[in-house]
């Protein structure tokens, strides 16, 4: 399906049971609670999604159930996080045979790859697939900063259409389009930083808080774009202390008990990972708590 990098994408979790296997019950039930929210796509097997414990078959079950569940309603994008160049043609083949409509791609895994490595890794992947690609831009957790000077070199490849940037520079998408207009949709990938960028003129938002509270996070991309921007800011200050657990290490473990709170998830995370314990739960628990407690009414 074609469509358009716009509005608000779920980075989602990845569900697994007590015997550490998928569980598509869980999938299905948050799936179906983005879709209520109205979320404009969904992206599979990204950080939150805990990539790099998941296997192909785990990604290809995920992504072959989102598409017969969603039925071109939203698009579904598979997220690319490998080590070689080899590997990730290989994954972005099996995301068109699997269905997805679109690739999110990061730099190269484990090597830290200079500009012209980092280049020739994002056009050789573009160059072997037709699905629309968007650059993922993290330099604090991935260590490879895809400034927008390099996209110069990238305007050539015409499925390269998007940037998810979480470098937490806000002044990178004024940059970006200073620099070339609209030619890449720019999606914030932080988000504490979400509505200044939506103000600023972000096309989206790649979200995480989202799969515990998919409404609050529609609601105010959609808020922003309308200019509603005190309707908007009063939900915002709300969420903060719940997006702020979006910037920490144990992202997963958080957000994952975070969804569990709200009748959408599990805690159940894959080892190396573990479940919080102790004070470190409590703490968390009361921001999430707190959260719902005072929860906006979202119609």
């Amino acid at each position: 399906m074609s469509f358009e990098w716009k509005g608000v994408f779920p980075a989602l979790l990845t569900p697994f049971n007590e015997k550490d296997e998928l569980d598509l019950d869980m999938f299905e039930k948050n799936l179906a609670a983005q879709v209520e929210a109205n979320v404009h796509g969904i992206i599979i097997g990204g950080s939150l999604g805990e990539a790099s414990t998941i296997t192909d078959k785990e990604k290809e079950e995920l992504v072959e159930f989102s598409v017969e569940y969603l039925n071109e309603k939203i698009p579904v994008i598979l997220n690319i996080a490998e080590s070689t160049t080899k590997a990730a043609i290989e994954q972005a083949a099996n995301a068109k045979r699997w269905g997805a409509d679109g690739i999110m791609l990061l730099p190269p895994m484990r090597y830290k790859t200079d500009d012209r490595e980092t280049i020739e890794y994002f056009k050789a992947v573009a160059a072997s697939s037709e699905l629309p690609i968007m650059i993922y831009n993290n330099p604090p957790d991935y260590k490879i900063d895809t400034r927008p000077d390099m996209f110069e070199e990238l305007v050539a490849c015409k499925n390269i259409t998007a940037l998810k940037e979480s470098s937490r520079d806000v002044t990178n998408l004024t940059r970006m389009k200073n620099r070339f207009g609209d030619r890449f949709k720019i999606l914030c990938g932080v988000d504490t930083l979400a509505m200044e960028e939506l103000c600023l003129g972000a096309d989206g938002w790649v979200a995480g808080l989202v799969d515990a509270f998919p409404k609050e996070t529609v609601a105010i991309y959609e808020l922003v774009k309308a200019g509603k921007i005190e309707e908007a800011t009063k939900i915002y200050r709300w969420f903060m202390p719940l997006l702020e657990l979006d910037i920490h290490s144990k992202l997963v473990q958080y957000i994952k008990l975070a969804a569990q709170q709200t009748g959408i998830g599990s805690e159940y995370v894959r080892a190396p990972r573990l479940t919080l314990i102790g004070e470190e739960r409590e703490r968390v628990l009361k921001i999430i708590n707190d959260g719902i407690s005072s929860r906006p009414n979202i119609q």
